[in-house]
């Protein structure tokens, strides 16, 4: 004779190993989303932007711009136009891959591929052949058109230029 077997019972289905995994699984599912719709998250408002800086400097005012001060502010120079890079501090900041330029001109290094800016005293780029001319030349165009502009990099001797308050650019833009 043969015996006839049964079907399993609701209660051993819900119970059997798999089952239990599965249920475990949905119920920790539905608790992370419960959760989440009940935790908020605070989000800290970005610092205010600093006030735009309109002035000429020397290589030594220049230098104190290298993201290291309290108020945080990136310049550095090309082509002796001075432009205020605190937008992409992560680039040229305290740590970030061109740190180098930071304060600096960068107009050698970017001309040459060197991730190094000026040392010392005014940089006469004159030596530089006429593809890194153009090479610093297409730097200072991406510049303009990402970051303020706030001046000019004075050589030794030249006097700076008194911007006035209604000027919205310190250093024209003619060459475009």
């Amino acid at each position: 004779m043969s015996e006839k077997q049964s079907s399993p019972t609701l209660w051993e289905e819900l119970t059997s190993p798999i089952n239990l995994i599965l249920v475990f699984f949905i119920v920790y599912l539905i608790y992370k989303i419960i959760k989440s719709k009940f935790t908020t998250v605070e989000v800290t408002p970005p610092p205010p932007p600093l006030p735009k800086l309109r002035k000429d400097l020397t290589v030594a005012q220049l230098k104190k711009y290298d993201g290291t001060q309290e108020d945080g502010r990136v310049l550095l120079a090309v082509n002796a136009i001075i432009f205020d890079v605190t937008r992409g501090k992560r680039f040229y900041g305290p740590g970030g891959p061109y740190a180098a330029f930071a304060g600096r001109d960068a107009t050698r290094g970017l001309a040459t591929g060197q991730v190094s800016g000026a040392e010392g005293e005014y940089d006469d780029v004159s030596d530089l052949s006429p593809d890194e001319v153009a090479s610093a030349k297409e730097w200072e165009e991406q510049f303009r058109e990402k970051y303020d502009i706030v001046g000019r990099l004075l050589k030794p001797g030249e006097q700076p230029t008194v911007y006035s308050d209604d000027e919205a650019e310190p250093v024209e833009k003619k060459t475009q």
